[in-house]
């Protein structure tokens, strides 16, 4: 049968423990405080206290001190339980803790699981292995009163946390302030050709010099990695001149190397023939100072033959004379018997005429590439030798 059955009848199911104290009409739900003192007697009996009765006045009381009691004990276990959560942190490997007990430096804690005095200490975490970047750019006056526009990137870590968190408000701020002064100081130093060319990779390792010093200075605890100059260029107006310029300088410099390569190509070869030159001038000096020592030595010889025997010497000097210079001639004299003349036998024709016939056999494919036989061109020296004889003896007839 259902608690809450119909029929006036007592029934002691009912949920929320009125049964005994309600009448069998009351369908209404139980009241809160009752319900609330009930709950709180319970806790009291979890926590070691007595319970009471709702029913008596005296019961009433020590409930309504038990509850106070137990609310009072959950509350300290929880304020006990924050302060020990809030008691312990951790420290990442990239970061290191700042500790300030009282507002007032303490200490620096490296990473790991860490303990404070919870409302006392107050902890600031910063990262100190990360690599930042901070960028600046403007137009200022270089030395020669030239406006030029500089975009520049600085890259930097936090090296000091302690003076990173104390001894500046706004360290990225003092950056930027030390920065600027920094590119202005040294643009300031710097005529416009060198900032726009070939001094723009000087000009940012001067800055990354005297920006760090600056950092030193401030006690900002930020160390510099590294100063990128990404641009430096003129005023808009100008810009189109000092590319033509630029366009001017990068001919030049084309037209150097290009001149040293050609350089560097003629003046070994030259060197190497005027090595050539002087090699050839020292063997030669050499050779006509061997012959004229060897003619001298021959002379010397011959001298001593010719005291000796002058005709005999004298005939075969005569002798050797005509051979030489006969030896180089195509014309032969032939002293014939019985007559006061000499006859001339063209050689050179005869050569002539006997290579032309070789080297019409050659062309015919039964000849050979050699040079003119000698028994031939003998045979043709004794007919012409007979002929002219004979021709001589019909004319002394």
């Amino acid at each position: 049968m259902a608690w809450n059955e119909p029929g006036g009848n007592r029934n002691d199911n009912d949920p929320w423990g009125t049964g005994g104290r309600r009448g069998g009409n009351d369908q209404g739900p139980p009241d809160l405080d009752e319900a609330l003192k009930r709950g709180l007697d319970k806790l009291n009996k979890l926590l070691g206290g007595k319970g009471g009765k709702s029913g008596s006045g005296g019961d009433g009381a020590s409930g309504s001190g038990g509850g106070f009691g137990a609310i009072l004990a959950i509350a300290g276990i929880l304020v006990v339980g924050y302060v020990i959560f809030q008691s312990f942190y951790t420290v990442d490997e990239q970061e290191r803790a700042v500790v300030l007990r009282f507002g007032e430096y303490n200490r620096t804690e490296n990473p790991g699981l860490r303990f404070k005095v919870p409302l006392i200490d107050d902890v600031t975490k910063v990262r100190v292995t990360s690599v930042r970047n901070a960028e600046s750019r403007g137009q200022m006056l270089t030395q020669d009163e030239n406006l030029v526009s500089v975009d520049l990137q600085v890259q930097y870590r936090v090296s000091n946390a302690r003076d990173y968190v104390l001894n500046v408000r706004d360290s990225n701020e003092a950056l930027a302030f030390a920065t600027d002064s920094a590119l202005r100081h040294e643009v300031g130093s710097s005529v416009l050709d060198q900032v726009l060319t070939e001094g723009r990779a000087e000009l940012g390792v001067r800055v990354e010099q005297r920006l760090q010093k600056f950092l030193e200075e401030y006690g900002t605890g930020l160390e510099i990695v590294r100063v990128n100059v990404e641009s430096t260029q003129p005023p808009a107006p100008v810009q189109d001149a000092f590319r033509e310029v630029q366009r001017a300088r990068e001919d030049e410099q084309r037209l150097k190397e290009e001149a040293e390569t050609y350089r560097n190509k003629v003046v070994p070869e030259a060197r190497g023939r005027a090595q050539r030159m002087i090699e050839e001038a020292e063997a030669y000096k050499q050779e006509v100072i061997d012959r004229a020592r060897g003619e001298t030595a021959r002379y010397l010889e011959l001298l001593a033959v010719y005291k000796t025997a002058p005709a005999v010497t004298r005939e075969r000097m005569y002798l050797d004379a005509v051979e030489g210079v006969l030896s180089r001639t195509s014309k032969v004299l032939v002293d014939t018997e019985g007559s006061n003349n000499m006859m001339y036998l063209p050689l050179d024709r005869l050569v002539n005429r006997q290579g032309a016939a070789q080297s019409g056999s050659t062309s015919d494919g039964s000849g050979s590439t050699d040079q003119p036989d000698i028994q031939s061109l003998t045979d043709q020296v004794i007919r012409e030798l007979q002929s002219r004889q004979d021709t001589t003896a019909r004319r002394g007839r």
